[in-house]
């Protein structure tokens, strides 16, 4: 074979080789974008807060009011934050942890309650006397429309299994859970909603148990949501009441004295359900 026949015969094989060598920095190149933008997303920071501690350590009492005519008067901060909930795309809010996440809805609803009571001129005496407060009234939200009701009902509710965000979420009213005067962050969150757990049920507002007549008063709150306790609390042989009474009693236990917590148990009593204040919660 003389040495043309040779040259053409190889020629084939160096140009497959060569486009090969070509086209491997080109794929190499894509692959690293790619990562590079997973990464980006995978190591998203949550929303900052640090707008939103500052309103509430101005307006909010240690005891839960808040001053909502200086709010009022003085609104652009929290405004701006609220604004910033639009800002955080789908794909960062599915790349933080599930602490994240709540925390984030949590100090969402109660920030855009803020935002609907001040949005009133006068100031309403209760929410419920603003039109629309829970099924009207819109907000952006990482990418989508949500009401006040469709953030806790369709979203916390549905996608985590969290009861104690009940003693979190505040509608403004005197017999709510009292607002924090901090946001709610993922690290943070378990020890807060035990905070706020314990802080509800020492107030006249959250648990009264009442030895002498055998009942045992709890937050309306408890009956309305009554059934989100169970999958983690429920029991069968103690407590008294309904599975979600036993429930919510069950959780509401670990928070007693050893001497209050082996009365609730042995369920030698009545359920009854406090009256519910909706006066604004102000100062």
């Amino acid at each position: 074979m003389n040495k043309l026949n040779q040259i053409l015969i190889l020629l084939p094989t160096v140009i497959i080789l060569s486009s090969c060598a070509a086209s491997a920095p080109s794929n190499q190149a894509q692959d690293n974008n790619t990562q590079a933008q997973t990464t980006t997303v995978a190591q998203a920071a949550p929303l900052n807060y640090d707008d939103y501690a500052e309103v509430l350590e101005t307006y909010v009492t240690e005891d839960g009011l808040v001053d909502y005519q200086k709010l009022q008067e003085n609104r652009q901060q929290l405004d701006d934050f609220n604004a910033t909930f639009e800002k955080v795309t789908p794909a960062e809010y599915e790349s933080w942890s599930e602490e994240e996440q709540i925390a984030f809805l949590i100090n969402a609803y109660n920030s855009f309650t803020l935002q609907s009571i001040i949005d009133q001129d006068p100031l309403k005496k209760s929410i419920r006397d603003i039109p629309g407060v829970w099924k009207g009234r819109k907000f952006a939200i990482a990418g989508q429309s949500k009401t006040l009701d469709n953030i806790e009902h369709k979203t916390l509710r549905v996608d985590f299994n969290e009861p104690r965000i009940h003693v979190a979420l505040v509608c403004a009213a005197i017999s709510c859970p009292q607002l924090r005067n901090e946001p709610y962050t993922g690290e943070q969150l378990d020890a807060q909603l035990d905070d706020q757990t314990r802080k509800f049920l020492e107030s006249t507002h959250g648990l009264r148990i009442d030895r002498e007549d055998n009942v045992v008063y709890i937050s309306s709150i408890f009956k309305w949501f009554g059934q989100d306790w169970k999958p983690t609390y429920g029991v069968e042989d103690k407590f008294a009441g309904n599975d979600n009474e036993r429930a919510v009693l069950n959780y509401i236990s670990n928070y007693q004295s050893s001497e209050d917590k082996e009365y609730l148990e042995q369920g030698d009593y009545k359920v009854r359900y406090l009256d519910y204040d909706w006066s604004l919660n102000k100062q």
